[in-house]
C-alpha cells in the first residue's frame, strides 16, 4: 500500500506533525483521480475540479487483507520457519516442492548405491556367479535408483537385496530408512496439515452486505447480521470488531490505519456466540463507543472501516477457524432496521436467507448519541424524524413487515397472508 505523501513529498508516517486542516485529516486509503479537462471516461476532470473519488479497503469483504509487505530483507526469517512456509504456499508449488523432495532424496541415494557398487567392482563382475556384490542384481543406475526408492518407500519386491558381506551398504540403508522416515513425516504432515487447514469453511459463515444504526432498547445501536449456512456448528464462537480510521493526536502525530476496539458484548458475554441461526450482532452507542459523538450528518462525512472476525472451532475437526468481513462508511445505513429471517414451520425453525441482507427503515433520531442521552436526562422528547411515505396498497392488502415492528431474536409474531399463517421469528 503505497503511503500518503504530505505537500513537501514526505512520507506522512515519518512526519512530526501535520500542518493541513484540521477538519481533514489526510489518510493513504483516499484516491483522488484527475483527469485532463475535457477527457473521456470516468477519470475526465467535471467543471468542478475532481473528478474521482475511490476508497481502499483494509479488508475485503471475503476477508482477504490488502496489505503487501514489501523491502523484506530478513528473508531467512521464512527458512527458519519452513514447515509455515511450505503450508502458505500455493498448491501448485506445494506439489512441486513435494514431487522433488522425493525425487531428489531416491536420486541422491540411489547415486550412492551406484557408487558403492562401482568402486566395489560390482558392476564388473555382474555377471560373475561366484562373486558376492553388495546388492544383488544392482548392475546400472537405473537399478540403482529403483532400488533407492524400494528402500526409502518399503516396497521390497525381492529381486534386488542386501547382502551381509557389504557394511558400507548395511551404514547407508540405516540412514535412507532414518532420513526417509523423516522426509515422510514432513511431508505427509505438511499435506495434511494443508489439506484440512480451515480456511474453506470460512466460506460457508455470511455476514450482511450492510451494517445499520437505529434504536434499540431507546439507544443508538450499530448492528450487522452473521450466519452459518452448515449444519455442522462452529464450536466456541466469538466474535470481535475494529474501527479502522486514520487519527491524528493532540501532539501533532498523525497515525494512519488506527485500530480501535468496538465493544459487541466482551463485558456482558454477547460476544459468544451460539451460531445455530442468524444472529444480529450489536454495539451499543455509550460514553466508551467511537461512534458516541456522530450523528447522521457527521456520519456522511466520515471516513472509516469497520472489520469484523468471526472465530471458533469446526465441530467436524475441532480445527480453528476465522472469517472476516468489513464495512466501510458508506456501507453503515442509519435508520436501517434487519429484516426477520426466521419462521417458525411445523416442528422446525426454517431461515430464509433470501431475506438475509434486506434492511427496513425505522424512525431513527438523527442526532449524536450524547445529544440523545442529554434530552433523555432533561426529560425533553426525543425527536424523529417523519417516516416515510407510505405506498399505496389495495384495501385489505397486509402490510409489509418494517415501520413500527421490532422483531428480536425469541419474539414470535403471527403473521397472516389471507390463505395460511405461520409464526414468523
Amino acid at each position: 500500500m503505497s503511503s500518503f505523501k504530505g505537500r513537501m513529498g514526505h512520507d506522512v508516517e515519518k512526519q512530526s506533525h501535520w500542518d493541513g486542516p484540521k477538519d481533514k485529516i489526510p489518510t493513504d486509503r483516499t484516491l483522488v483521480v484527475r483527469g485532463a479537462r475535457g477527457g473521456r471516461g470516468d477519470l475526465a476532470e467535471p467543471p468542478g475540479g475532481v473528478a474521482k473519488k475511490r476508497r481502499q479497503r483494509y479488508v475485503e469483504k471475503d476477508g482477504k487483507c490488502n496489505v503487501h509487505h514489501g523491502n523484506v530483507r530478513e528473508t531467512y526469517r521464512y527458512l527458519s520457519d519452513i514447515f509455515t512456509t511450505l503450508v502458505d504456499l500455493k498448491w501448485r508449488f506445494n506439489l512441486l516442492v513435494f514431487t522433488l523432495v522425493y525425487t531428489t532424496t531416491w536420486v541422491f541415494f540411489g547415486f550412492i548405491w551406484w557408487l558403492i557398487a562401482y568402486a566395489r567392482g560390482d558392476l564388473e563382475h555382474s555377471d560373475d556367479g561366484d562373486w558376492t556384490p553388495c546388492v544383488n542384481n544392482l548392475n546400472s543406475f537405473v537399478s540403482a535408483f529403483l532400488f533407492s526408492i524400494e528402500t526409502e518407500t518399503t516396497i521390497g519386491y525381492g529381486y534386488r537385496v542386501i547382502t551381509d558381506k557389504c557394511p558400507e551398504g548395511i551404514l547407508l540403508l540405516l540412514v535412507q530408512a532414518i532420513l526417509g522416515s523423516i522426509v515422510n513425516a514432513f511431508m505427509v504432515g505438511c499435506m495434511f496439515v494443508k489439506i484440512s487447514q480451515p480456511k474453506k469453511r470460512a466460506e460457508t459463515l455470511m455476514f450482511s452486505h450492510q451494517a445499520v444504526i437505529s434504536l434499540r432498547d431507546g439507544k443508538l445501536c450499530l448492528m450487522f447480521r452473521v450466519g452459518d449456512l452448515r449444519n455442522s456448528h462452529i464450536v466456541e464462537a466469538s466474535i470481535r470488531a475494529k474501527l479502522i480510521r486514520s487519527k491524528q493526536t493532540k501532539e501533532g502525530e498523525f497515525i494512519p490505519l488506527n485500530q480501535t476496539d468496538i465493544n459487541v458484548g466482551f463485558d456482558t458475554g454477547d460476544d459468544r456466540l451460539f451460531l445455530v441461526s442468524p444472529l444480529i450482532i450489536c454495539h451499543e452507542f455509550n460514553e466508551g463507543s467511537p461512534f458516541w459523538d456522530i450523528s447522521q450528518a457527521q456520519l456522511e462525512r466520515e471516513e472509516f472501516e469497520i472489520v469484523v472476525i468471526l472465530e471458533g472451532m469446526v465441530e467436524a475437526t475441532g480445527m480453528t477457524c476465522q472469517a472476516r468481513s468489513s464495512y466501510l462508511d458508506s456501507e453503515v445505513l442509519w435508520g436501517q432496521r434487519f429484516t426477520p429471517v426466521l419462521s417458525l414451520e411445523e416442528g422446525f425453525y426454517e431461515v430464509d436467507y433470501d431475506t438475509f441482507h434486506q434492511t427496513y427503515p425505522t424512525p431513527t433520531p438523527t442526532c449524536s448519541a450524547r445529544q440523545l442521552a442529554e434530552l433523555a436526562k432533561k426529560g425533553e422528547e426525543i425527536p424523529l424524524p417523519p417516516p416515510p411515505p407510505a405506498e399505496n396498497s389495495e384495501e385489505g392488502e397486509e402490510e409489509e413487515v418494517g415501520e413500527g415492528e421490532n422483531v428480536t431474536n425469541g419474539d414470535v409474531n403471527k403473521m397472516e397472508d389471507g390463505s395460511e399463517s405461520r409464526e414468523r421469528v
